[in-house]
């Protein structure tokens, strides 16, 4: 991306990927725990692959959900983190798409790793 001048990344990934001024819970214990545990590969290549675009000096924001649905609902979308936000399971794809895309522009959430949920 450097090479190509690019400078700002908005990702995906689960919660078992930590915001960097978060702190782990119950809830990202056990999100952490399961594909750890039972799809090993799916976990390292999910981890490897944000802390790889979290040390790299680039802009970066990844956004973290845990159960898309299918549901339409309209916005806003509320954006919290695990350990001082309470926050819900659920999250449209319309609602990941939209928080996403509106990522390209915005600065509040760089260098975080922020979750969504409806």
């Amino acid at each position: 991306m450097k090479r190509h001048g690019v400078g700002r990344f908005v990702g995906h990934a689960t919660p078992a990927v930590l915001d960097p001024q978060g702190s782990p819970t119950l809830i990202t214990r056990l999100i952490e725990f399961m594909p750890r545990t039972f799809m090993r590969r799916a976990y390292e290549e999910i981890t490897g692959m944000s802390n790889q675009i979290m040390s790299s000096g680039l802009d970066w924001t990844i956004v973290r959900f845990i159960a898309p649905q299918g549901l339409c609902t309209e916005g806003p979308y509320p954006v919290r983190f695990f350990g001082t936000d309470k926050l819900g399971f659920a999250i449209t794809r319309a609602g990941i798409a939209a928080f996403t895309a509106d990522q390209i522009g915005e600065s509040r959430y760089l260098h975080r790793a922020a979750a969504i949920s409806n």
